[in-house]
């Protein structure tokens, strides 16, 4: 990639076989220069705008390669499933994401590629909702049942991936990666760049149930144990979620270009890592570093300023960077963004994301290792970017989890804009005449007033907004009367209170589909690879191990806060930031000190009592406390919060991305000397902390006899 530039092009391989990149123990920047730790020598590397193409020394011939991925065909090695050797290994591989969600900004897989070097882009398409559209895709057309955004992204990005040898990995094609592989060609032929496509499949269990049923895989419900056979006939899609070893070896047929089914967003992310490492399938702890990366940067913007507390402090949100990864040997990586671009990357970002969706931080189970959160350590290592290490991992388990879907009823919504005065009074008035005048009981019913109390619920402050949007929902398993529903929307407005309209016109009855989650056991499905070679099934690497609880935690020690101690009265927000999501109808949210000091008080304070209080009439279940002291952070498990969850729930936030602010609203009482901290703790944060200098020796005196003048100590030549 002549031309491109890059802050640590230039790096000079010391060791033979890459060893002493295993000991690397950190990355961080000092007047300028970046400086990689080997084994407790720094080796500075100077020329911060070195070419991507810089001449680097082979680790086993000392001659010049091109750049630091020099050694990998494409950038990456191509090894064995248990590679040992001396060959020559990768230094460090930069991995982007473009990409959190189907529907995600599309030219963000060109802009990534074109603004600076990079290895491998991923992106991430697929939810349960997904897997069921794709699947009624599929059934009306055979060459359907992926993510078609994908091929065009491709396509606009085309050239620069053959210029640069830029790997994308995605798992766009859904319920049909073959045809997604089969377009993809097609496409690159049309264009004259004829490019390697792999695909892995194997992970669509529809076609399987009976076949798994007779063989007493049940597939009963992993969270509550219902059972299957309730389902069965309704199911409108089944998916294993695969790891990172199909994708590996995908990989090592030389693909520019993989795609797969229902992968895991971390697993399309650590397969990279794996190949261009050769770590082992049972290196536990590089494993679950590359799972943490992996989160950390699945999101898109979430990792580089969006969707964060302090949002007031980001830059150019409409030219915000996705997130950029430097992924070094021993498992240590730089969350960083491409110079320029808006966004930040610091502490504080890099924790709300590692907080998102999270379940027990020291249990997040993938297919390819139980990673531990826990451990993890963070510190800013220059501006935008983020140094990251000491992951742990325990083995995986002997089971890969089921994400169905299935028909579960209809549902709609309808609206009408209601304006002032008196806007919220006028709302409740007309949802109570709704109700009344169409007579009929649902499954599940619910109003929301938009623009009052619709997020929130019961917790929102009292306000007098100049209009209310009210939104009117139903849920229920007989068609006919969510039908006489979306009849009756526009039929109320000249019946009740003035300045009323209806927005949207009549609703339509929409399928709920809905979400199981299962176990099947690993050796009952098996991944199929599908390249230039031809197809092959592939078994699974990773050993089965007796599975291990996590250890005991070192203790982490908290500075006092040093100020008055007289308690104020302040949201806690003042003193926390946070974020929260979902998973099904449990809500996350967590919530993170703003400084050391602050952790002892948040932990005393926010207890799993307070905040199941502070969601008094949202949270219906019980709520899970996890502390998180390495990220100062706390995170909470809210159950039955969200409606059903997914596309059951009729709340306008089913996900519960408002959830952390409701929590960051609540008054609390704290002493001053708190406030101190948080705001050194604000001023701090995106500023790499000063390393502590030793102090200069004295130079030894000289004895001056008595009335004689000392001489001058002689100056240093100058060399």
């Amino acid at each position: 990639m002549s031309g491109q530039r890059d802050g640590v092009a230039g790096l000079k391989v010391i060791s033979d076989g890459g060893e002493a990149c295993r000991a690397m123990s950190g990355l961080g920047t000092k007047d300028g220069e970046t400086r990689i730790r080997l084994a407790g020598n720094d080796t500075a590397l100077r020329g911060a705008t070195s070419r991507w193409d810089a001449p680097v020394a082979s680790p086993s011939t000392g001659r010049g390669g091109r750049g630091p991925c020099a050694t990998l065909p494409g950038r990456m090695a191509n090894r064995g499933p248990h590679h040992t050797s001396n060959a020559p290994m990768a230094e460090m591989i930069r991995i982007a994401n473009a990409g959190g969600y189907w529907g995600d900004d599309l030219s963000q897989f060109r802009r990534q590629v074109e603004l600076g070097p990079v290895d491998v882009v991923t992106l991430d398409f697929l939810a349960e909702i997904t897997m069921s559209i794709m699947q009624k895709q599929r059934a009306r057309d055979p060459r359907a049942g992926f993510a078609r955004d994908f091929v065009a992204q491709v396509e606009q990005t085309l050239d620069l991936l053959v210029k640069r040898g830029t790997r994308a990995i995605s798992n766009a094609g859904g319920v049909n990666p073959l045809a997604c592989r089969g377009a993809l060609l097609e496409m690159a032929q049309l264009h004259g760049h004829p490019i390697e496509v792999a695909a892995v499949a194997g992970d669509d269990l529809v076609g399987r149930l009976g076949e798994l049923h007779a063989t007493a895989v049940t597939l009963d419900n992993m969270e509550d144990g219902s059972a299957f056979a309730g389902i069965r006939d309704r199911v409108s899609s089944a998916n294993a979620y695969f790891g990172a070893w199909p994708v590996v070896e995908a990989l090592r047929t030389g693909a520019q270009i993989v795609v797969t089914g229902r992968c895991t967003d971390t697993g399309i992310t650590l397969a990279p890592m794996i190949h261009a490492f050769g770590w082992r399938p049972d290196d536990w702890d590089r494993l679950a570093a590359g799972i943490v990366a992996g989160h950390i940067i699945e999101c898109g913007a979430q990792s580089t300023g969006g969707n964060f507390t302090d949002w007031r402090r980001i830059r150019r949100y409409e030219d915000i960077g996705y997130p950029l990864l430097e992924v070094f040997p021993d498992g240590s990586f730089i969350v960083t963004k491409h110079a320029g671009t808006g966004g930040a990357v610091t502490v504080r970002t890099v924790r709300e994301q590692l907080v998102y969706e999270m379940g027990d931080p020291r249990a997040y189970i993938t297919p390819d290792v139980i990673a531990d959160f826990g451990s993890v350590r963070l510190e800013q290592a220059g501006r935008d970017r983020v140094r990251v290490w000491g992951a742990r991992g325990r083995p995986a388990p002997e089971t890969l989890k089921v994400s169905a879907s299935y028909f579960d009823g209809w549902k709609a919504s309808g609206t009408l804009i209601i304006s002032g005065p008196d806007a919220a009074d006028k709302a409740r008035a007309f949802a109570e005449l709704f109700w009344k005048r169409l007579g009929l009981e649902f499954t599940e019913r619910l109003t929301e007033r938009v623009g009052h109390s619709a997020c929130w619920g019961p917790l929102a402050p009292p306000t007098d907004p100049p209009e209310v949007l009210l939104r009117l929902s139903v849920r229920d398993s007989d068609r006919t009367k969510i039908e006489r529903f979306s009849k009756m929307v526009p039929a109320v407005i000249l019946s009740g209170p003035p300045g009323v309209a209806v927005t949207g016109g009549r609703p339509e009855a929409q399928e709920v589909v809905a979400y199981w989650p299962a176990l099947v056991p690993r050796d009952r499905v098996k991944p199929r690879l599908v390249s230039r070679d031809g197809e092959r099934t592939l078994d699974w690497p990773t050993p089965v191990v007796e599975p291990r609880r996590a250890g005991p935690l070192p203790r982490e020690r908290f500075p006092r806060a040093r100020g008055a101690a007289k308690p104020v009265a302040v949201p806690l927000v003042a003193l926390a930031h946070g974020r929260s999501g979902d998973k099904g109808d449990t809500a996350n949210i967590g919530v993170i000190a703003r400084a050391p000091e602050i952790y002892p008080w948040l932990r005393r304070t926010l207890t799993a009592a307070a905040v199941k209080r502070r969601f008094k009439g949202l949270c219906r279940g019980r709520v899970e406390r996890y502390e998180v002291p390495n990220l100062l952070a706390l995170n909470f498990l809210l159950h039955e919060s969200l409606g059903g969850g997914g596309t059951v729930s009729l709340r306008l936030d089913a996900q519960g991305k408002t959830l952390a602010h409701a929590l960051l609203a609540m008054e609390v009482r704290a002493p001053r000397a708190l406030l101190e901290a948080a705001a050194r703790g604000d001023r701090a944060d995106g500023r790499t902390a000063p390393r502590a200098v030793p102090p200069r020796r004295p130079r030894p005196s000289r004895r001056v006899p008595t009335g004689r003048r000392a001489r001058p100590a002689p100056r240093a030549r100058k060399r």
